[in-house]
């Protein structure tokens, strides 16, 4: 209830930049009830984990996927399908986020979030049904996962505003903790759901997001409420359209980077590439000045200077770059490496990979809620900045780590990392949100949800050109000759390690025998022993872990100094800071606006106005009497004069008169 009044206060008190707010409507204003918040957080709660396990379904599902549809991957030409079935949902939710916040603070939150549900359940469907097959079914899955990810955009932009809306201040970091690990112990899950899926039948993948899609669409309509502050604005068209464009051109051309360009390992020297990163940023220098001349800007610049609000968001960029494509790099070190040495064939390692690694999953659960928690008395800087300074040091333990580890140090390091990324992901999520407005805290989550998701995909992109460039010193010559060594003739030991170290990556990451399809039909060509020894648990990890360690340890690097420039941005957040209890703060427009805090402070404010407009319509009335007064007091005087002429006249000479003696 008090969020409801605290909403409804700031309905009363705050005015928008273009004119009056929009008070929500009629089915809205009707009190939510006590337990409406909890309501709230399990329904975003479960949009958010739909949305994030559907990004990384398809990572462990990817091989049964493509021999569903009867396509195989590595194949020349083929590895862009690859790349798009991963890269493609993550995109497009990095792009939209910022626009369908804006039209949450526009439209309505609820109505943007209730219908992200409804477009992630129609396109889920349409990917489970395609009826196409070979490259033609890869592209139609590709298209499906694009449009789902626009339904995925709606969820995650608005999420975060709606729980801000429901939950006191003192519960929101709670509130936006547990939403913030589901969403990103989601990722986690995803890995062991298409794990699990994906060999009973490719299309579970897809269909199991339905029934709770169908579900979340109906309870979110019938029971969320627009508590939030509704401002009607024009749609910022041209910034739309120059940040779509340049963020979605600088991410294809990161995506495309990691492929193989002509006789180059991977394809930054590409004129596709470099023109598309180029003239990405390019546009996006367009697009922020654009948005500093328009008058009603998509993406709101001012906001920035909030010092929690930028601060948050830099620290959640660079963690984003640090953590971002630690899965794959694990999943193929997993995959690739550890799993074929202890027994389990290339076949298995997809879901075994994920069972792995669900320490990383348990130290996000279990500390997201209780340092979001505990940030909401002591404020979001020390939780967020030691947390980032615990992930730095499980980077550093990892990189320590033997190539061929025993298991349980690397569970209790995956459990530090979880840990680590939990004690900073709510209570950095928290203070963001509570450093915006209440009118501006869609396109606050969506710019925040920007940076995140644009740094999922740029951290792909470093993750896999540090590992590839550390193969590429190597791995050719030791492929040749361990090959030739087994007795592939010269000619094919040298094509195969004349192949990009991405197919290699690629060949792990989708759990098929590496060398078996790399080498193809040459390999019947050889004694069943050397070709059972080449296509065994040994030859391939033994011979990828020395070209891969050293790949590792500079990712591991990068990933350090990524998370040490996070904790520091954290640090110069400063003290806790939340817009409601600051009194007076600058809009982003300019205008300064007072927020009430509750439904007393609302009321005293409008008392302490209607008193005011009395005293000003009694002084007015004072002023008007005073006025006629005067007036009747300057008639009374002008005609004293001839009132006592007239009565000296007719009183004579021996009368006396009222005015004076005889």
């Amino acid at each position: 209830m008090r969020a409801f009044s605290a909403a409804r206060a700031e309905d009363v008190a705050q005015q928008g930049s273009a004119g009056q707010v929009t008070a929500p409507s009629s089915r809205a204003t009707r009190p939510p009830g006590p337990h409406y918040k909890w309501i709230a957080l399990s329904n975003t709660t479960l949009g958010v984990l739909m949305a994030t396990i559907n990004a990384s379904i398809l990572l462990i599902a990817l091989p049964d996927i493509f021999r569903g549809i009867g396509v195989n991957p590595l194949q020349p030409g083929n590895t862009s399908l690859l790349l798009w079935m991963i890269m493609g949902y993550l995109v497009v939710t990095a792009v939209l986020v910022v626009s369908f916040g804006r039209l949450g603070d526009m439209f309505g939150r609820v109505r943007i979030y209730n219908l992200g549900f409804a477009v992630f359940s129609v396109f889920s469907v349409l990917l489970a049904v395609t009826w196409f097959h070979g490259t033609a079914a890869a592209w139609w899955l590709i298209v499906m996962r694009v449009l789902q990810g626009v339904g995925g955009a709606m969820l995650l932009a608005n999420s975060s505003a709606l729980l801000t809306d429901a939950f006191p201040i003192n519960q929101r970091g709670l509130a936006l903790g547990l939403n913030q690990v589901a969403g990103i112990g989601g990722s986690f899950i995803g890995l062991i759901l298409g794990g699990l899926l994906g060999p009973v039948d490719w299309h579970l993948v897809f269909l199991v997001s339905v029934p709770f899609g169908v579900f979340g669409t109906f309870w979110a309509y019938l029971k969320l409420r627009e508590l939030g502050i509704r401002q009607p604005a024009r749609l910022d068209w041209w910034g739309n359209i120059t940040f779509g464009i340049g963020l979605i051109a600088v991410l294809v051309g990161i995506t495309y980077g990691i492929q193989p360009y002509g006789g180059h390992t991977m394809g930054w020297t590409s004129p596709f590439v470099i023109t598309a990163v180029a003239g990405g940023l390019a546009m996006l220098a367009v697009f922020c000045v654009i948005e500093t001349r328009v008058e009603q800007p998509m993406f709101q610049l001012p906001l920035f200077r909030i010092r929690p609000f930028t601060a948050g968001n830099v620290a959640s960029l660079m963690s984003g770059l640090g953590r971002g494509g630690l899965l794959f790099v694990l999943i193929i070190w997993l995959q690739g490496i550890y799993l074929p040495r202890h027994g389990y064939s290339f076949s298995q390692t997809p879901l075994w990979a994920g069972i792995f690694m669900l320490p990383l999953t348990a130290g996000f659960l279990v500390a997201g809620p209780v340092s979001g928690w505990l940030s909401d008395r002591f404020g979001a800087r020390p939780f967020a900045t030691g947390g980032m300074v615990v992930a730095a040091l499980s980077f550093l333990l990892l990189e320590l780590l033997p190539i061929n580890f025993d298991y349980w140090a690397f569970a209790l390091i995956l459990l530090l990392n979880g840990i680590g990324m939990g004690l900073f992901a709510a209570p950095n999520r928290a203070g963001i949100m509570n450093s915006l407005p209440p009118e501006r805290r869609g396109v606050g989550a969506g710019m925040s949800a920007t940076f995140q998701n644009s740094a999922m995909v740029l951290s792909i992109g470093v993750f896999f050109t540090l590992i590839v460039l550390g193969l590429a010193s190597s791995l050719p010559a030791a492929l040749t000759h361990g090959l030739v060594a087994q007795g592939v003739p010269h000619a094919d030991a040298a094509r195969v390690a004349a192949l990009p170290p991405v197919s290699v990556l690629f060949a792990a990451l989708l759990g098929y025998n590496p060398v078996q399809t790399l080498l193809g039909p040459a390999i019947a060509h050889l004694p069943a022993s050397h070709a059972a020894y080449l296509t065994g648990r040994s030859f391939f990890p033994a011979l990828i872990s020395p070209s891969f360690s050293d790949g590792l340890s500079i990712a591991f690097d990068f990933a350090i100094a990524a998370c040490l420039i996070a904790a520091l941005a954290s640090l110069l957040r400063g003290k806790r800071y939340i817009h409601e209890e600051h009194g007076q703060a600058a809009d982003p427009q300019g205008a300064v606006v007072a927020l009430a805090a509750d439904t007393e402070t609302a009321r005293v404010e409008t008392a302490r106005v209607e008193a005011a407009q009395g005293e000003t319509a009694q002084g007015e009335a004072a002023r008007v009497e005073t006025a006629k007064g005067e007036t009747a007091r300057a008639d009374t005087v002008r005609a004293e004069p001839t009132r006592a002429q007239t009565a000296a006249a007719s009183s004579g000479p021996g009368r006396i008169s009222r005015s004076g003696h005889s």
